[in-house]
């Protein structure tokens, strides 16, 4: 009888080492201070949007994300005591709003796997910035429990959310999600989505080289004038555990010369600062942006670095937050939240932490040929953070 070959595992625990101390007062932060609604990091990039994860499971496998081969049936995800509770969250993030928030999206894992999210989305959907502005509160999920979650999500003050795709064709797709999850289930998690009033909705397609990039003029087809954006995202280097190599990414000026062939695009302005996805708008016949049509985006995360204007914070299931998606280390607002500390002590600790902020992965990435700095830091997993 043969052995079997030797399981790789990486525990999640060797992923988050431990919390970075929180910076102490400065001559910029001095002492306890009413939130202003405008904090700069020391690269003078504002903070206006936070991600918050609220899970660390996932029903599906994808190999650039949550590879079956590490995240067995036996992988060690975190007890129900260490998560944020709903309500350590909204006061946590109601600091985050203060301090000049006005974009949070949920995200896990999947999120819809966590019980009774609707009352999370209805908590945070309560808050208003200084100015008394609601929130553009949205949430990045698989799609597979869409079906059942959409009218209630709505009901409970989500705004908008977007939709992990790989591709339209069934084989690829199962192959991609690797638990056999058929295609058809998440088309119609999206339509029930827009039966809901859900929207703007965004599918987000991640490409690898020799995998899922077939798929491209594909899914371009299905989505060009249903009012659903569809975004194109290069294959990232994030965490340990997807064995990513450079071979693996196709660059997105590849996908949108490989669109233009059959779909002439016409490059669209940003939406709004620190904008990740470069837009494009399908043209008509006069070479016009036709809105009909809609747009596409594409994030190039890998060979186009956009550090220089990003302002979006992470906080983990646990309560760490990341200032990089590309982070080795986190600081720890559990403690302070379960401890004595005032929401005035939080949002403190916030506004120093942010204010210290130094985060350039991507840019030193580019700089040393698409290679990681040379730190030895082991980074965080994309399925602990979200994305």
């Amino acid at each position: 009888m043969s052995e079997k070959p030797p399981q790789r595992i990486v525990p999640l625990l060797d992923l988050r080492p431990g919390a970075l101390p929180i910076p102490g007062e400065s001559p910029q932060q001095p002492g306890l201070q009413t939130p202003a609604g405008w904090l700069a990091d020391t690269r003078g990039r504002t903070l206006r949007d936070l991600r918050i994860s609220v899970t660390d499971r996932c029903n599906f496998r994808c190999s650039y994300c949550m590879p079956k081969d590490v995240f067995t049936k036996d992988y060690p995800y975190l007890p129900h005591a260490s998560l944020l509770t709903f309500e350590e969250i909204t006061r946590i993030a109601g600091q985050f709003v203060a301090q000049g928030v006005q974009k949070i999206r949920l995200t896990g894992g999947e999120p819809l796997l966590r019980k009774n999210i609707e009352i999370l989305v209805e908590q945070l959907a309560a808050l208003r910035t200084p100015e008394g502005a609601a929130l553009d509160l949205t949430l990045t999920t698989n799609g597979s429990l869409l079906t059942r979650k959409a009218a209630a999500l709505k009901a409970a003050g989500l705004k908008r959310l977007t939709v992990s795709l790989d591709g339209l064709d069934d084989t690829v797709f199962r192959a991609m999600n690797d638990v056999d999850f058929p295609v058809q289930d998440v088309l119609d998690g999206i339509a029930a989505a827009q039966q809901a009033g859900l929207g703007p909705i965004k599918v987000n397609m991640v490409v690898k080289r020799g995998t899922n990039d077939q798929q491209i003029l594909p899914m371009a087809r299905h989505f060009r004038g249903t009012g659903i954006v569809l975004r194109f995202i290069e294959y990232m280097d994030v965490g340990a555990t997807n064995g990513w190599r450079m071979d693996d990414v196709l660059p997105s000026a590849d996908v949108v010369r490989l669109l233009q062939q059959e779909l002439p695009l016409i490059a669209l302005e940003a939406s709004q600062p620190g904008e990740t996805a470069q837009r494009w708008g399908y043209a008509d016949a006069q070479g016009q942006h036709d809105p009909a049509a809609g747009e596409i985006g594409v994030i190039s995360s890998v060979t186009q670095a956009f550090c220089s204007d990003c302002n979006r914070a992470r906080l983990s299931t646990e309560g760490q937050l990341y200032l990089c998606l590309f982070a080795s280390q986190g600081y720890n607002l559990r403690d302070l939240v379960r401890g004595q500390q005032t929401d005035a002590e939080l949002a403190s600790a916030i506004a120093r932490i942010w204010s210290a902020r130094t985060d350039r992965y991507s840019e030193l990435r580019s700089a040393e040929g698409a290679a990681p700095p040379g730190d030895g830091k082991r980074r965080v997993e994309m399925s602990y953070i979200g994305g």
